[in-house]
């Protein structure tokens, strides 16, 4: 995919739905009585992953593009899987899931592609197992392919090492099924889509602060859902609004979650302008339209309790960072190395075949601000890094070539497209 230099973006988009929300609202679903329908439902390969894996596991679900209708079967509906479920390239999927099925009465056996058998299951197994799970991986034991005999579960209070949305989700879930109440506490708080969700659906959540605690056995009931834009996906548009010179772009019905919005404090923080139009409330989920503008930007340091509120938007922040006046420093980050890529190492190798100055932190990067020049990066088969370099193809000095661009179909199938529409060619 080749990507050129332009001096101009105008115009409205609308991004796909929250991939996190889409997860969960399948998942959620599936475990209710009745049925759910979620309206701008992501139809990228992840989510599709987890409808492939929930059918596997007996339940009904109609699909139409954005459209998903859940037959749900209850809480104790699931059926013993014929054969492996696979999540493909999905961790989410892995490590939701895996609370689920830790509580049922059968076995089963999660897998997914080689990224997914790399990534860290360790720290979902630990305090599924202190629930009194009975789950094995491959390897040294902490990597998929996971193996889950379902056990009768009791509840654990779990103080998670990292704040991490899939981690909380995995315990919450396998809470549901367990013997007394469970609480997972984190050192700061991450997205809390799960807590919302699982609320919605008739389910009993407290949450005090970084503490999020549910009862076990809810009856939960089917919902009628709409799918917010996912900021994540939101956030290439942001960029790309904000580095283009001549550039207004209005982003259409984004997801604000406050645990989610860390993108837009770092932008303005950066001296970006991002206005809030037509902010509302959405199936428990804050929304607004999004309005964006070129704005010169300035290095900042980023760091802290924001880390988890923008995980997934780094990349793109590395962009941005590529392009502001003056040094940019990211940390406490190293969440960011067990991704689909190690992406700490894979945004400063792409930044520096672009002729960017920047260095790899055991936790982060330091990005000196410059300019784009054109060449060639690679993706690394992540969806992330081939959004983010797109934008910066954007406001090169001569055209970027991205090697396996096509991994957007992971959360964005349409991105291309929608980004060459606001260039007016």
């Amino acid at each position: 995919m080749k990507i050129d230099p332009v001096n101009r973006l105008r115009g409205t988009v609308t991004v796909p739905g929250d991939k996190s929300i889409s997860h969960r609202a399948v998942m959620l679903g599936a475990i209710s009585e009745g049925i759910t329908e979620a309206d701008g439902f992501l139809p990228g390969a992840d989510c599709l992953s987890t409808i492939a894996c929930f059918r596997k596991l007996g339940i009904e679900i109609a699909q139409e593009d954005t459209h998903v209708m859940i037959h749900g079967k209850g809480l104790h509906g699931l059926n013993a899987p014929s054969g492996t479920l696979d999540v493909g390239n999905s961790g989410t999927t892995m490590r939701l899931m895996s609370g689920i099925l830790a509580g049922q009465t059968f076995a089963s056996t999660l897998d997914g592609d080689a990224s997914i058998r790399k990534r860290p299951m360790g720290r979902v197994m630990t305090p599924l197992r202190e629930m009194g799970a009975e789950i094995n991986g491959a390897g040294e034991g902490l990597t998929a392919p996971l193996s889950i005999n379902g056990q009768k579960l009791h509840g654990i209070s779990y103080v998670s090492p990292v704040a991490s949305a899939q981690v909380k989700s995995c315990v919450l879930l396998a809470g549901l099924y367990a013997e007394g109440e469970t609480t997972v506490t984190e050192p700061t708080r991450s997205r809390d889509h799960t807590e919302r969700m699982l609320s919605a659906f008739g389910g009993d959540v407290r949450v005090n602060g970084n503490e999020v605690t549910v009862q076990p056995e809810p009856h939960l009931i089917g919902q009628k859902l709409l799918v917010p834009g996912d900021i994540s996906s939101a956030a290439y548009f942001i960029a790309a609004g904000l580095l283009v010179p001549d550039a207004e772009i209005l982003i259409k019905n984004v997801g604000i979650n406050p645990t989610r919005d860390g993108i837009l404090r770092v932008a303005r923080a950066m001296g970006g302008e991002v206005l809030l139009v037509s902010e509302r409330n959405v199936s428990g989920e804050p929304v607004a339209d999004l309005l964006v503008k070129s704005s010169p930007l300035h290095g900042i340091e980023i760091g802290g309790d924001i880390i988890p509120t923008l995980i997934d938007e780094i990349p793109v922040i590395a962009v941005m960072a590529a392009c502001a006046d003056g040094d940019t420093v990211i940390r406490d980050a190293s969440e960011l190395r067990v991704k689909e890529t190690d992406r700490i190492t894979t945004v400063t190798d792409n930044l520096s075949r672009l002729g960017i100055k920047a260095e790899s932190q055991p936790d982060g990067m330091v990005i000196c601000g410059g300019q784009f020049s054109g060449g060639t990066v690679d993706s690394f088969l992540d969806h992330r890094i081939a959004m983010a370099f797109a934008v910066a193809g954007l406001v090169a000095s001569d055209p970027v070539t991205i090697h396996n661009a096509d991994c957007v179909d992971i959360s964005y199938p349409s991105f291309y497209q929608d980004l060459q529409k606001l260039t007016g060619v």
